[in-house]
């Protein structure tokens, strides 16, 4: 019976993670739909990671960054091109990637509220010496093979969403 029950508490926390609504709105405090290029998101060529794989909001050093979803945050911590940076899980198993941050405010395996403040922004990691900026991205574990329009996308494309629709208030 508790196997069971086990069984049955881990579907009902993937169902319920597939229908929780995504939520929107900008991670950056009080940025706007000018505070970064929505064409920026998969653009070629894009530094040493080739293509960018998510949307860079600038804004004044230290201004806070808050998580845009209600989620566990799965780590937090260094990476070489991504500086100081936060990773979040949220609704429809999606990952929200938080990067070169200033400062961290969060650890590993703590949940986060959405609009709860996780970091600052800042230039850490491969943004070091260019304005200071938060890279946001998107993943999601259950790929989209077709845009929206039913064209297909390359599969590397499939894991990534586009954030800028999410970023909209």
């Amino acid at each position: 019976m508790g196997k069971r029950k086990a069984i049955l508490g881990l579907l009902t926390i993937v169902l319920v993670g597939l229908v929780l609504p995504h939520p929107k709105g900008n991670p950056v405090a009080g940025a706007d739909n000018n505070s970064y290029n929505a064409r920026s998101f998969w653009y070629y060529p894009w530094g040493h990671s080739g293509t960018h794989k998510g949307v860079d909001v600038f804004a004044p050093i230290g201004t806070d960054v808050k998580s845009t979803t209600g989620g566990l945050v799965l780590y937090t911590g260094q990476l070489a091109m991504g500086g100081n940076m936060v990773l979040v899980i949220g609704p429809k198993w999606r990952l929200h990637y938080f990067a070169h941050l200033h400062t961290i405010n969060t650890s590993s395996f703590r949940w986060c509220a959405a609009g709860s403040i996780i970091g600052t922004v800042g230039d850490s990691g491969n943004a070091k010496g260019k304005p200071p900026h938060l890279h946001y991205s998107i993943v999601t574990l259950i790929p989209f093979p077709w845009r929206m329009d039913g064209a297909p996308q390359g599969w590397k494309k499939m894991f990534y969403l586009d954030p800028t629709p999410y970023l909209a208030h």
